[in-house]
């Protein structure tokens, strides 16, 4: 049965570190507009800072409609489910900020992630509520492998490619609200995911 709870105690973070994929939903303001979900899955880029925040790394990709509606208003739902072991689902709503490379919070928080050419954003999120609930009607999945195909699309293009590809596509959302600064991409530096100050890494990514 559906449960809430004060924040991500440890048996929580423990649910969510064996996830291989978690589902991020945002929406624009007013009555129209389009509602956006996103899969994410690319190993250890999600962490769980403390029991009320959490974290992705945001990879470049076809689309920026969850950083244009945090922009907008910063309304967030993280979903993790189970697709093995006992079915539970778990989402934390919360409001959610971005972290771009110009920012003066951004090295201290990248170091937190493993390295990605294709950073474009850190997705911050205060979570405000926690809950799961069965996840009885979702199917038992065998988990294959990962996929490394974004980060081969990413490495075959040099920084002017993957600025002008941003600039085409991750400037502003399908309902054209501001997105994403165009961005030179950062340099690979290898950065150690710490556990020292209470935050959790998770297999899985944004």
């Amino acid at each position: 049965m559906a449960k809430t709870y004060d924040g991500i105690d440890a048996r929580l973070r423990a649910f969510i570190a064996a996830q291989h994929v978690f589902f991020v939903a945002t929406a624009p303001s007013g009555g129209d507009g389009h509602v956006n979900v996103s899969p994410k899955g690319t190993p250890g880029t999600f962490v769980v800072f403390d029991e009320r925040r959490v974290g992705y790394l945001d990879l470049t990709g076809s689309g920026a409609e969850t950083a244009a509606h945090l922009r907008d208003n910063g309304r967030i739902t993280v979903m993790f489910c189970s697709f093995d072991g006992p079915p539970k689902v778990l989402r934390l709503h919360g409001t959610g900020r971005l972290v771009v490379p110009d920012d003066g919070d951004w090295p201290g928080l990248a170091a937190r992630f493993p390295d990605h050419r294709g950073a474009r954003a850190i997705v911050v999120v205060d979570v405000q509520r926690v809950s799961d609930s069965c996840g009885y009607g979702l199917p038992i999945l065998a988990f294959q492998g990962e996929r490394d195909l974004l980060d081969q699309w990413t490495d075959r293009k040099d920084d002017a490619t993957l600025v002008d590809y941003r600039l085409r596509h991750n400037t502003h959302s399908i309902d054209g609200l501001d997105a994403l600064p165009v961005q030179t991409p950062l340099p690979t530096a290898h950065h150690e995911t710490s556990v020292s100050t209470g935050e959790t890494p998770s297999r899985l990514g944004g």
